[in-house]
């Protein structure tokens, strides 16, 4: 019988795993009418490109460099995910504020 747990972990389960999430905060952003929603649709957007980016950094996958370029960019894009759900916060608060809902459809005279 095939068992998972006693199989190595390789680049491909890495590889995968961040499909995964990448296509579950795709389907989020686009299905859900709120803009938390959209938000949260948004971080698993980039933790699936944070995954990748310790998957192909890591020194157990390349020989050729000590891992930590993957782990700088992957810290680099946790400040702006930070960042940006800090913002998004914000809009989203002054949303509300203004249309008493977080419908993202119900704003529908923003220009920008």
């Amino acid at each position: 019988m095939f068992d998972l747990l006693s199989q190595p972990v390789t680049l491909t389960h890495y590889l995968c795993i961040s499909a995964f999430l990448f296509t579950v905060g795709l389907l989020c952003m686009i299905t859900k009418r709120n803009a938390i929603g959209v938000l949260i649709g948004i971080e698993l957007v980039l933790n699936s490109a944070n995954l990748n980016f310790i998957a192909f950094g890591s020194p157990y996958f390349q020989q050729s460099t000590s891992g930590i370029d993957g782990q700088l960019i992957a810290l680099f894009v946790i400040v702006l995910a930070a960042s940006e759900a800090a913002v998004a916060l914000a809009i989203t608060f002054h949303f509300y504020q203004k249309y008493q809902t977080i419908d993202v459809d119900q704003g529908q005279d923003l220009k920008g």
